[in-house]
């Protein structure tokens, strides 16, 4: 199975920034934009998950939660991978008071799926809420301007989820994401 552990926004922030990107997304035909519905930060990927493994995951996945605190954080500002003259992805930036505790969710994230046996995949991590993607390398500049401008409301990262991703499954070909299971961060 092809999944990811991800912190989802609440309702509020993920309004402000749909509100935002509403008038805008007309603009530039080159870009495909996520579904609102998809919008969340990946901690960890996990391209590929064996049925076997699935509980034992569950399992690590709920104590690495608990053993982190819940935090604030906003969406702010924006950015593209791999770089802004020649990107693929345009993203959503994360103002993160606590960004150690972000930090360390990710790692804590990570090294549970590494011990059930579903090797995460990825370099480092680069916390952002991927919003539109290319399918040819092009200046996104323009994009990411228009993003410094956006400041959404702050929400509390209270729990992660383990999400399956199924590709192609979704209207236009577009992947179907399903929450499997979610976890309570340990609170304050």
């Amino acid at each position: 199975m092809r999944m990811f552990v991800a912190l989802t926004p609440d309702d509020e922030a993920l309004d402000e920034l749909a509100e935002f990107l509403a008038p805008r997304l007309a603009a530039d035909p080159t870009l495909r934009f996520v579904d609102r519905a998809q919008w969340h930060v990946t901690l960890a990927f996990l391209p590929d998950v064996p049925a076997r493994c699935l509980d034992d995951l569950q399992d690590r996945l709920a104590r690495a939660a608990l053993r982190r605190n819940d935090f604030a954080l906003a969406i702010a500002g924006g950015g593209a991978f791999p770089d802004v003259a020649a990107a693929r992805v345009l993203y959503g930036s994360l103002d993160v008071p606590d960004g150690e505790e972000l930090s360390r969710l990710a790692t804590g994230t990570r090294a549970a799926a590494s011990r059930a046996g579903a090797a995460p995949d990825g370099g480092r991590f680069r916390p952002h809420l991927t919003l539109a993607r290319s399918r040819v390398s092009q200046d996104l500049t323009r994009w990411v301007r228009v993003l410094e401008t956006f400041q959404g409301a702050v929400w509390w990262a209270q729990r992660i989820e383990l999400v399956e991703s199924r590709l192609g499954e979704g209207p236009g070909g577009r992947p179907v994401h399903e929450v499997v299971a979610g976890f309570p961060l340990g609170g304050p």
